[in-house]
């Protein structure tokens, strides 16, 4: 009789189960269990290279992307990734970023180093803006060409009809100026993917709920109807950056200029809560969609409007800040969803892996899935809706008040004789550059006839 082996293989009370489960299986599961899939008539893209997370501003800089790989690690641990057209962009090269900004920034960018940057002793700063708030790092240029390159591939897969809505949450830096930076933003890749999508749409539509104004993107397309720019954020010049967007600012003050009532702004004072934020959204952006008729739309998702950031001064929870995104999406028109603000990492990771669940008509169950990375990272709030409503700020936007500015806005919107009719051709971001252009083609047209009368003289 054959002896029984000593050593027998363990077998699992129930049949056909196993002890563990691979991080794929349980990714799966989340999936499964959320019912997430791809959305039914809609193709959504997810543009996020691994390479933005590892930069770095400084140890006491509030801007972390550091909130990137948060962002990344809920999205895929939910599963999200799986209902998406994911892609890792390649870097913006200097000439296409060279499309809004000067080549001598461009430039310089592309060639500081730490340590290297040049004081000015008569205006008390550095070159082209940089300082303490936009700081000179190791990997500037890397960092400006991933995030910008992002927003540009998200915006030609729009045009190619390769996406109906495209996200890059490393995008949405909407400060940044021609020739300078500014709050902590370099490049202004939103100007870049709106250039982009004008060249195949007549009217684009950009919407900002970041706290801080919008002013490098309003600049920007200030002299022009093809682009109505509208900014949600916190209004006092005297003591919140950058001081400008009030509600009499509406563009160009001549009104035979065409980029005339076409740069709207809503200006709020601190505490605005989230049943007054998303009515305020809702009679601001539909009368515009409907008056302007974009043909697309771009929102950026600034997460410092949310409660309790460490620069913000609102008190909206991440539900309210989604439903802006829910709102725009109803719409229907291609869509380009960007980051932007935000300095408590892990309300901006929450509020964005939320607005992508938006996106792709997922409805995720509120606690952050177990076996995410990093959880330990969200302490004790290890859920998606965190309450972020504690009346930090007291509320000073008072009924009537929100009502005037909700008038005001209408009453830009009644100067407007309907969506422009334009020609399908590139436009130049700001007016000086095509007086620039002009007065260059006439010298040398006047060179080239003195040359002749010369010749023929």
């Amino acid at each position: 009789m054959a002896k029984a082996s000593v050593v027998q293989e363990y077998q699992h009370p129930q049949r056909g189960a196993t002890t563990t489960l691979t991080n794929d299986e349980k990714i799966q599961r989340e999936a499964i269990k959320n019912n997430i899939k791809k959305p039914k008539g809609l193709i959504v893209s997810y543009h996020a290279n691994p390479e933005m997370e590892d930069m770095h501003f400084g140890r006491n800089h509030p801007m972390k992307p550091w909130r990137l790989t948060l962002t990344n690690k809920i999205v895929m641990a939910y599963g999200m990734h799986k209902a998406m057209e994911v892609y890792k962009p390649r870097r913006a090269t200097p000439e296409e970023i060279g499309n809004f900004h000067k080549a001598d920034y461009v430039d310089f960018l592309q060639s500081v180093m730490p340590g290297q940057n040049t004081y000015i002793p008569a205006t008390q700063t550095y070159m082209y803006g940089t300082g303490d708030d936009c700081p000179i790092f190791d990997g500037l240029w890397d960092y400006c060409s991933l995030y910008s390159g992002a927003s540009l591939d998200a915006a030609r897969k729009l045009t190619n009809n390769q996406s109906d809505i495209a996200i890059n949450w490393s995008g949405g830096l909407h400060h940044a100026k021609k020739n300078e930076a500014s709050g902590f933003c370099y490049i202004n890749d939103i100007v870049l993917a709106i250039l982009q999508l004008l060249l195949h749409h007549p009217r684009v539509l950009y919407i900002d709920i970041d706290v801080h104004h919008g002013d490098g993107v309003e600049q920007a397309f200030w002299s022009t109807d093809r682009v109505m720019t509208v900014s949600f954020h916190k209004y006092s010049p005297q003591d919140f950056f950058p001081g400008t967007g009030a509600l009499s600012d509406t563009g160009p003050l001549n009104n035979s200029s065409p980029g005339a009532h076409h740069a709207l702004n809503v200006p709020l004072n601190d505490g605005i809560d989230d049943e007054q934020y998303q009515q305020l959204f809702k009679d601001v952006i539909g009368p515009c969609v409907q008056t302007y008729r974009p043909t697309a739309i771009v929102i950026q998702c600034g997460a410092d409007s949310l409660g309790g950031d460490r620069l913000g001064c609102f008190n909206l929870n991440v539900g309210a800040h989604g439903y802006c995104v829910q709102f725009v999406k109803k719409f229907g028109l291609p869509l380009l969803v960007l980051g932007g603000g935000g300095y408590t990492p892990r309300n901006v990771a929450k509020a964005w892996a939320y607005e992508t669940s938006i996106c792709i008509e997922a409805d995720l169950h509120p606690n952050l899935p177990a076996h995410m990375p990093l959880l330990e990272h969200f302490k004790n709030e290890k859920t998606l809706f965190p309450k972020l409503d504690n009346a930090k700020y007291e509320n000073k936007n008072s009924r009537g008040y929100l009502n005037g500015v909700v008038m005001g806005i209408h009453e830009q919107l009644r100067y407007l004789r309907g969506a422009p009719s334009v020609q399908m051709r590139r436009i130049p971001p700001d007016i000086a550059g095509l007086r620039n252009d002009l007065e260059k083609e006439l010298w040398f047209e006047k060179i080239r006839g003195e040359r002749e009368r010369r010749e023929h003289g």
